[in-house]
Parts: structure tokens; C-alpha cells; sequence
């Protein structure tokens, strides 16, 4: 109704929704009406012209033309909806299989695409052959050739919504890819598809009719517009209304639904192989276990690589990352964007899609090896996963507290009220107010903050022992990144839950972390703790640094940032990817890669040049940075003044 109500607001929403309504009006009473009074024969008036009594004349039995046109509309409309829904039916089945069959599914993708490159009239010709002719073969026909166009609708869409973080939080969940279609990705999709379906049912009246009008559609005595079009057609020069007149009613009937269907759009705001050979013909990377997991071993992730087709072959944004995090502790990923921080915890929580490609030496969750065996299970209890966008993170057709108690009937196997009670109970446990009522409230009615927390709130709702935060702190202020982070060490603290922390915000990475991995070109180029940032080694980790702005900062000079533009994943020069930015490199750095190397006792670095002096303005000046101070008491800054949504500058 609230749709509706947007539709009728407009001048052409009130126009196309009264002529849309005179037609199904006149498609419903007129055959209870005038039904007998079309059919009754009268040989005094074989094919009479128009008159007061027949104003479009008479038919070769004396039957009135203009009763038989007005009758005509049930048969023609309701044929016409059930080609369409023949149309969309087919065309879902057609959308939705790339999704559900992954790879298999490419090939419903190329035939729907070999399909649309036929005109539809031509499709329809070719099916009324086959199925022969008459309403019922016309309206399989018809259904069929509009197929193709719904399916390509459908899979764009499909694709647009699979790719929305609500959708990788319920695949981290444990939800199968059916449930996640039927509860997350065809509610989204569902006004679109409706608004293009009412706009297919004009179509498809236009082309029942053209069958008709061939012969190939409604046959005698039955008859829709198609039908007294060409029966109107042997006399049309004596008496054009009698061909004119149906074609009239098919156009009136056409606009009605096409009109409809643009009046609703406007109310709604809707408006290769031999890659793919070169990407399936990489090795994996994959050996035996160099070691068993430590005891409090959460994630061991060892020469990680991510891989995707490109025009010029694999592209490798993701090389060779290696890092353990423990029970209870914090790991920052810091860098700019494109380094390959996401797509690192994308690769960890299994939701690199097809055609990428995931090869790890190990990856390893809580003993057990992701790549092999069913680790739905742990990727939906004991593994959360917090995105950078809490808006695109929950399903907007849904409910803030059905998102969340999905999590628990799906793992725990809870009752509908069981989960619900646990929903409200985690919405309070991240700090949310009237926890009762924000359950029954939807995503937009929650501030960013809100849902943000809501977010973590999610991943609370079993008992994670790795918590993955992707940007957590990006798409909100400083007051609600103070308590995401106060949020997250506190979970930390009660629960001893081990936290990847992914940011390009340095001084948000030095709040929360025990230790920062520094990304850069897809490798880590230096890992430390954080009580040792000062001490960094590698000038890329300087750089950022240097970056950020601090207490001491000249207010009247420029503000230092990175020369030079990050490394393009597709173009990785030879060896180090960062010589070209970097002030202390020479010939060796631009042939040969550095590999990472213990530097100092629990920090590594990967540089030819590591801890030489940079020249200024690179070179970091002192700053205060977890307990690391090189100021007097006097300027030293609080930590709220060192998190204060300072970003970066790249």
C-alpha cells in the first residue's frame, strides 16, 4: 500500500493506475455483462457497416464488433499474465542459477546471453512452432521468449545483491546459499522484478496479439484482439473499424501496463574463457603442515595468495602473507587502500567467490584447516566478521532482530523465540538502548553507530573465538569509533577472543592492537608490536607515520604524505614494490624482492634498507604511541586526542 500510495503522488502514477483499473475492470464484468449479447447471431446484418446500433459494424454472422472487443479483453489480458508469469518464472530459474551452482552456473549466464541476442517476436515465432498452435502453445511461446530478458534482469540483479555485506555476514554464519537467496537476495530484488514484469505484460499482450493475428494463437470459436484483428482484415476497406478497433484496445491495454510499470519505477528510484584456462592452470600452493598448532593457537595462516583472472593474465592482489594470532589477542592490518587488507580477511573467512582463487601453504582456524572438510560450522560459531559498511551490512527487507536470531536457529538450534530472546539479549550486550524495541525496528531506523555495534552484536551470538573487523571505525565519527573500540576490548578482555583489526588509521591501529601487520603491494612489509611503532624499520610503516598528524605538527606547513601512487596489482614491478616511492632505494631494490625477516625479537621487516635514516619529510618525527613517548609530560597527548578520527593522508 505505502508503494502505492508513492505511485498515485504523481500526475502520470494517477493516470496509469485508472487506465490500468478500466481495463481489468472491463476484463472482469464485461464478458458478465455482454458476454451472450457478443455471441448472439444475427443474419439480417451480416458484415454491416457502422451504425447507431452497431457502431463498428458486424462480423461475417452479424455478431456486434464493438460488444466482441469489449468482451475480448478477459481472454487477451489474462493470456497475456500468463505468459508473463511464464516469463518470470523461467527467467528466475535462469537468474538465480549462476548464484546457486557458483562456476556451473556460467553456463545458464552464456546461454541467457546467446538468447537476448534474438529479437523476442523472432523467439516467440520459433516456440509457437514447436508447441503448435492455439492459447496454450501462444502462451508457452510467448512465456519463453520473454524468459531470456527477465533472466538477464535478474542475474544482474542477483549479482548487485550477492556482493553486499548482509549477504557475506549470513554465507559467515553457516547459512546455505538457498536460504541466503530466498531470505536475503529476492526480497531486495523483488520491486524491480515487479515493476519490469508489469512493464513485460504490455509486451507480452502486443505480441499474443501479433500471434493471434497470424493464426498462430487463438483459434475459433474462442477470440482475443489478435483473433478480430485478422478476421477484420479481408474486410478492411470496406469497413476499417472492424480491424482498427482491437488494434485500439491493444494499445489502450499496452500503455495501461507500461505506463504502470514506468509510473512505479519513477516511485521506487528504480530505474572470458581463456582467462579463466590460464587462472584454473596456477598450482595451488599448498604442502604439508610445517608444524602443529600451539595451544593457544587461534588462526595460523602461512604464504596466503589470492588470485583473480585479468585481461593479461592472473592477477595476484594477495602474495604471500604469513602471520599466527593467539588467544586474546589483537592484530592490526594497517595500509592503504588496494594493499590487500580485505581481501586477506575475505580469504580467511572463505568468501573469495569464483573466479578468484585461494592457495595457502596453511590456513589453519582453531586446529582445523579451512581449505578441506566442512568448516561451515566454525565459520558460523566461533569465526565473526564485521564489515566496513554497517548500512550494506543487514538486510534492509529485514528486521535488526530476525537478522540476528537467524544466526542462532541456524548454528544452535534454537527455537524462533529462543533466538529472538538471545537477539535482544546481544543487542543489550553491545550497548544498544531498549534492546526489546530496536529488535522490531529495521536497519535504517539504527544510527551508523548503531548499527555498527549491532553488527558485532551479530557475530556475539555464539561464542567466537576470532572476531575479523574490516574498517570498523570508517563510516563513523570519532565519538562512535571511542566506543566500537572500547566495544571491542572489552569483548576482548571478558572472553579472551582474538581480534583482526583492519584499518588505514594508524592511531586507531595503535588504541586497540598488540601488534600491527603493515600491508603493502599484497605482502606484509613489516610486523611489530605496537609498543615499537616508534621503532619502525621499514620506510613504507615511516611514511604512514609520518602521516598522521599529532600535537606537533606545524600547523603552517604542509601536511606529509607518501609520494607516489600505490602499486597497481595487475602491474607488480620487479622487485621491491615500493622502491619506487621509497628515498633509500637503489638498483638492488628494483630487482630483487626482500623477503620478511626477523629484525628485532617479535617484530620481522621485509626491506634491503631496513632502520637507515630517511630523509626529511619522510622521516617520522617523534610521537607518543601507546605508552611510547618521546615528548615531555607537558605535550604529551591522551590517547582519546591521539583516535580522533585522524585518517591517513595518501
Amino acid at each position: 500500500m505505502r508503494s502505492l500510495r508513492r505511485i498515485l503522488r504523481t500526475p502520470l502514477g494517477i493516470a496509469a493506475i485508472s487506465l490500468l483499473a478500466l481495463v481489468l475492470l472491463t476484463a472482469i464484468f464485461a464478458p458478465i455483462l455482454w458476454g451472450a449479447q457478443a455471441d448472439a447471431v444475427d443474419t439480417d446484418n451480416i458484415l454491416a457497416g457502422p451504425s447507431l446500433e452497431h457502431p463498428i459494424g458486424t462480423d461475417g454472422l452479424g455478431r456486434d464488433l464493438l460488444l466482441r472487443t469489449v468482451v475480448a479483453t478477459r481472454l487477451s489480458v489474462v493470456l497475456a499474465l500468463v505468459a508473463t508469469l511464464v516469463a518470470v518464472t523461467a527467467g528466475l530459474i535462469l537468474g538465480v542459477a549462476p548464484f546457486l551452482l557458483g562456476r556451473a552456473g556460467k553456463v545458464f549466464t552464456w546461454l541467457v546471453g546467446i538468447a537476448v541476442a534474438f529479437p523476442a517476436l523472432l523467439l516467440a515465432l520459433f516456440f509457437a512452432v514447436i508447441f503448435g498452435t492455439g492459447w496454450v502453445g501462444a502462451t508457452w511461446a510467448i512465456g519463453l521468449a520473454g524468459a531470456p530478458t527477465f533472466a538477464r534482469l535478474c542475474q544482474t540483479l542477483v549479482a548487485g545483491i550477492a556482493e553486499r555485506d548482509f549477504v557475506s555476514a549470513a554465507r559467515i554464519g553457516g547459512v546455505g546459499r538457498f536460504r541466503v537467496l530466498f531470505r536475503h537476495v529476492l526480497p531486495n530484488i523483488g520491486e524491480p522484478l515487479i515493476v519490469n514484469a508489469t512493464i513485460g505484460a504490455g509486451g507480452a499482450l502486443l505480441s499474443f496479439a501479433g500471434l493471434s493475428f497470424l493464426g498462430l494463437g487463438v483459434q475459433p470459436p474462442e477470440y482475443d484482439w489478435g483473433r478480430l484483428m485478422m478476421d477484420g482484415l479481408s474486410g478492411v476497406y470496406l469497413n476499417p473499424l472492424a480491424a482498427l478497433a482491437p488494434g485500439v484496445a491493444v494499445v489502450i491495454a499496452g500503455l495501461a501496463f507500461n505506463l504502470t510499470g514506468e509510473a512505479a519505477a519513477r516511485s521506487l528510484g528504480i530505474g572470458s574463457v581463456g582467462v579463466m584456462s590460464k587462472l584454473a592452470a596456477l598450482q595451488p600452493r599448498r604442502v604439508a603442515e610445517a608444524s602443529p598448532p600451539a595451544p593457544d593457537e587461534v588462526l595460523a595462516v602461512r604464504d596466503l595468495h589470492v588470485t583473480f583472472p585479468g585481461g593479461a593474465g592472473p592477477i595476484t592482489p594477495v602474495r604471500g602473507v604469513d602471520f599466527t594470532l593467539r588467544r586474546g589477542e589483537v592484530v592490526g592490518i594497517v595500509g592503504e587502500s588496494g594493499s590487500g587488507k580485505s581481501l586477506t580477511a575475505l580469504a580467511i573467512a572463505q568468501l573469495i567467490e569464483e573466479p578468484g582463487r585461494v592457495d595457502a601453504e596453511t590456513l589453519r582456524f582453531l586446529g582445523t584447516d579451512l581449505r578441506d572438510g566442512d568448516h561451515r560450522r566454525l565459520l558460523g560459531t566461533s569465526l565473526a566478521m564485521v564489515f566496513q559498511d554497517p548500512m550494506t551490512s543487514f538486510n534492509p527487507a529485514k528486521r535488526m532482530g530476525g537478522q540476528l536470531a537467524e544466526v542462532a536457529t541456524q548454528h544452535h538450534g534454537m527455537t524462533r523465540r529462543q533466538a529472538r530472546a538471545r537477539a535482544v539479549d546481544r543487542l543489550a550486550a553491545v550497548r544498544i538502548p531498549d534492546a526489546e524495541q530496536r529488535a522490531r525496528q529495521y536497519p535504517h531506523e539504527f544510527s551508523g553507530g548503531m548499527r555498527q555495534r549491532a553488527m558485532i552484536g551479530m557475530g556475539l551470538m555464539g561464542s567466537p573465538k576470532l572476531i575479523i573487523a574490516d574498517e570498523p571505525t570508517t563510516a563513523v565519527d570519532v565519538t562512535v569509533q571511542r566506543q566500537v573500540l572500547s566495544l571491542l576490548q572489552a569483548i576482548r578482555d571478558q572472553d579472551e577472543v582474538a581480534i583482526l583489526f583492519i584499518s588505514h588509521d594508524v592511531s586507531v591501529i595503535a588504541e586497540l592492537c598488540d601488534r600491527v601487520l603493515v600491508m603493502y603491494a599484497g605482502r606484509i612489509v613489516e610486523d611489530l608490536p605496537v609498543a615499537q611503532l616508534d621503532q619502525a624499520q621499514h620506510p613504507y610503516t615511516r611514511a604512514l607515520l609520518a602521516a598522521v598528524p599529532d600535537m606537533q605538527t606545524d600547523l603552517d606547513a604542509p601536511l606529509a604524505t607518501v609520494p607516489g601512487r600505490p602499486v597497481d596489482p595487475a602491474h607488480v614491478p620487479p622487485g621491491c614494490a615500493f622502491a619506487a616511492r621509497c628515498p633509500l632505494a637503489d638498483a638492488h631494490c628494483r630487482v630483487e624482492d626482500p623477503q620478511l625477516v626477523t629484525s628485532a625479537p617479535g617484530a620481522r621487516v621485509a626491506c634491503w634498507h631496513a632502520g637507515e635514516p630517511l630523509p626529511d619529510p619522510i622521516a617520522a618525527p617523534a610521537r607518543d604511541i601507546e605508552g611510547t613517548t618521546q615528548t615531555s609530560p607537558a605535550t604529551r597527548t591522551s590517547p582519546a586526542t591521539r583516535t580522533s578520527g585522524v585518517q591517513v593522508v595518501v
